[in-house]
């Protein structure tokens, strides 16, 4: 149609190239083109050679550039958003509201991954015969979570110990820690789905340690120490910590 020859060469694929990422990221393009060269390879032997060129690979290299997409942040939870949970649900009787104040303030504070909080929904992953471990345990002592009482009305501590009094309560003798009140634990799905109620939509899972990290910073932790805090339980990413230095800046 457009009078090119059928044997690809590099300046085709070049071609090629910028169009489709005119339509599509240029990420998405990369494996088009791993694509076409499979198909293409036993009628075109040097379609391989081809798509390596330098032609083809600094136009991809140029695209990517051009029309690079952001990341897209997750905004860092804050005492704010706290406050405001505890004066909606702070004031419920029921077990679940209860259970899902204690961690988020357990996790916001005690800098636990999300993982650690709730249940899998996966099957394959809801294992009771496996102890979780790090690598940097290495005599099994497992992970100690340091978590301190504030005055305030999202004090961890006072919240924490409201729940395993009803958890007590309810369920006297099972091993488990976190428990609804249908004697289940806390799947992921679920906490999410109340996470995702409970604060706007910027905010996610991640959000919860993050913004523990990010308050602690705030209250005049150092950075270095912010990142051991806790046993080593957070180790910030280089990402995570230019975010709580820019944050700090404002």
């Amino acid at each position: 149609m457009h009078d090119f020859p059928v044997e690809s060469t590099a300046d085709t694929l070049s071609l090629y190239t910028v169009y489709m990422c005119n339509h599509i990221k240029p990420s998405s393009v990369a494996s088009y083109l791993s694509g076409i060269q499979n198909e293409l390879e036993p009628f075109f032997p040097n379609i391989r050679s081809i798509r390596k060129s330098v032609l083809v690979q600094k136009t991809l290299l140029g695209c990517k550039r051009l029309r690079h997409s952001e990341p897209k942040w997750r905004k860092a939870l804050e005492l704010s958003d706290l406050n405001m949970l505890v004066q909606t649900v702070g004031s419920s009787e029921s077990h679940n509201d209860i259970l899902f104040l204690a961690q988020v303030t357990s996790g916001f504070f005690g800098l636990n991954r999300l993982g650690e909080l709730v249940w899998p929904d996966n099957r394959r992953l809801q294992l009771y015969t496996n102890v979780p471990i790090h690598t940097s345990d290495k005599i099994f002592d497992g992970v100690r979570v340091l978590i301190q009482a504030i005055h305030s009305l999202y004090d961890p501590v006072y919240l924490f110990k409201r729940y395993l009094k009803s958890r007590d309560s309810l369920f006297p003798g099972r091993p488990e820690l976190w428990l609804r009140s249908d004697r289940s634990p806390p799947q992921r799905s679920h906490f999410i789905s109340l996470f995702r109620r409970s604060f706007p939509s910027d905010i996610s899972g991640h959000s919860l340690r993050l913004g523990g990290a990010l308050a602690l910073t705030l209250a005049g932790t150092p950075l270095n120490g912010s990142k051991t805090l806790a046993d080593g339980r957070l180790m910030l990413s280089d990402c995570i910590s230019i975010s709580i230095r820019s944050s700090c800046n404002l």
